[in-house]
């Protein structure tokens, strides 16, 4: 077993951490925020941050803890990380001092190439190598491709982008590197986004490490409040989702078109509660030790057309594909036939990111050639007033919020699919009518849960609640995180699921 506490300094060793905590941590359940394990190792780091009186400390503390986090998962891969890290951190120093353009070019070439090779290598050099065959064997060239044993590293699609774009903006002068290696590693390391985001900016991040952090009650209200709705989200309503998604995505053949709408259904609402749930714990875990992570979910299901969608969902992936990617490509700045084919590169890529499988890549082409259509519709109802007139009514904003959910569902079905038969089966089923077996759990539950998302939503987009929800009395605050507390515990499963994202 794993020996992490050799890997603790002498500020944050002692008997409870190396006897009780350490041995809870090298578990497989502790890397999910849902666990014991977690909230013992997140109240021991919690205690010792904020009895530290010396900021640098502080910081120390929470490197080390960032990497104790992972090396228990697998130490060789912390190690790996921490090695481009510091790669990373010597090429920005690199990049900010050189006056030479060609010296500048070759350092962010470097620092884009080891993390973009790191990243191929570890998550797709098996795709790549089935993919290859397949070509190979559909000419005529039956050639047999090993299939490597890799280990894919937990979040590393997230802090490879995180690391990118640090170098990108330190090549455009558009953010200072930073002088201290500790607090750079903290930037990527930090354990509340370490593994599935969201994904930080370093001109967001780094200047809140400079700050004094001072104890702040109503901050850490903010941080419970945060923690236990993604808590709630994710063993209330997400795992309990799973049970009506699972089996019907395995032999969509035996279901009919009932039960495969309601699958579908319920995998849209297990994902945003599964992924924004993370979220949410992580910003709590954050505000908890006095920093801010960005916002990475504003109730996408309300969303009026498929572009707003993406304002709303995942922002933070978003926004990074929109100014490193989209952008660069050349945007909209071009014709339409150039920022359509923009727009179709930037969304495949996107799709690739999430995952190694052709299904991923249809995922991202599919909401490509629908951010497209809707330009295109758009640019249509610009000349016909009385249709966009319609469309603007309530009615008309109702019929366009269902259209872009239903959407976003058909999309979700090649992203939840393992193979394009499932995929096709489903829609298939969706489309025209089947007979089958129904719904493996009774509808009501579904209806229930569904029914407390959709309140949430519209109580949460009320101007209303945002003004009387800080003026409600302590008391009643607190009741309210004590009643969710006992709803996530009495509604989850009997056995938890993993976070959906953590695999990307």
């Amino acid at each position: 077993m794993l020996d992490v506490a050799q890997w603790l300094p002498d500020i944050v060793r002692n008997n409870f951490l190396t006897d009780t905590l350490l041995p809870w941590l090298e578990s497989d359940d502790a890397k999910s925020f849902c666990s014991l394990q977690y909230l013992a190792f997140f109240v021991s780091v919690f205690v010792l941050y904020w009895v530290m009186p010396w900021k640098r400390a502080r910081v120390y503390l929470l490197v080390a803890s960032s990497f104790t986090f992972y090396a228990c998962w697998n130490k060789q891969l912390a190690l790996l990380i921490s090695a481009t890290t510091v790669l990373d951190y010597l090429i920005a120093r690199g990049l900010e001092s050189a006056a030479w353009d060609r010296w500048r070019r070759l350092l962010l070439g470097t620092s884009l190439g080891v993390n973009l090779g790191l990243l191929a290598y570890f998550k797709y050099v098996n795709f790549f190598l089935d993919s290859l065959g397949h070509v190979l064997n559909s000419v005529g060239m039956s050639r047999s491709l090993p299939v490597l044993e890799v280990l894919v590293p937990f979040g590393i699609s997230f802090y490879t982008f995180e690391a990118i774009n640090y170098t990108i903006d330190v090549y455009r002068r558009r953010v200072r590197a930073e002088r201290n290696l500790a607090n750079f590693m903290l930037f990527i390391l930090f354990f509340p986004h370490l593994i599935a985001g969201p994904i930080v900016r370093s001109r967001d991040f780094l200047p809140q490490i400079h700050r004094t952090k001072r104890w702040d009650w109503p901050r850490l209200q903010l941080g419970v409040q945060f923690f236990l709705m993604g808590l709630f989200k994710k063993m209330a309503i997400a795992d309990h989702m799973e049970e009506f998604v699972r089996p019907v995505f395995a032999a969509p053949e035996n279901y009919g078109s009932w039960a495969v709408w309601v699958a579908v259904v319920a995998f849209a609402v297990q994902i945003y509660c599964d992924f924004s749930g993370y979220t949410d714990m992580a910003l709590g875990s954050a505000h908890l030790l006095g920093y801010k992570l960005t916002k990475n979910f504003n109730m996408p299901y309300l969303a009026v057309n498929i572009s707003e969608f993406w304002h709303r969902w995942h922002i933070s992936l978003s926004s990074w594909l929109r100014d490193y990617l989209f952008i660069p490509l050349g945007g909209s700045r071009g014709s339409k036939w150039r920022t359509s084919c923009n727009l179709l590169i930037t969304m495949t890529l996107g799709g690739l990111w999430h995952g190694a499988s052709w299904t991923f890549i249809v995922w991202g082409v599919l909401h490509g050639l629908l951010l497209i259509g809707h330009r295109a519709f758009r640019d249509s109802c610009k000349l016909r007033p009385r249709l966009d007139a319609i469309l603007q009514s309530p009615p008309g904003t109702a019929f366009r919020v269902l259209a872009t959910f239903l959407c976003a569902c058909a999309g979700w079905v090649f992203f939840r699919a393992t193979t394009f038969t499932g995929a096709s089966s489903i829609l298939h089923r969706m489309i025209v009518p089947h007979h089958g077996l129904t719904t493996p759990l009774p509808n009501r539950s579904l209806w229930v849960l569904g029914t407390v998302l959709v309140v949430g939503h519209l109580v949460g987009a009320t101007s209303l609640w945002k003004r009387w929800a800080p003026r409600l009395p302590g008391p009643i605050v607190g009741l309210g995180y004590a009643l969710l507390l006992t709803l996530a515990l009495l509604l989850a499963p009997d056995t938890g699921k993993a976070f959906i994202y953590f695999q990307f």
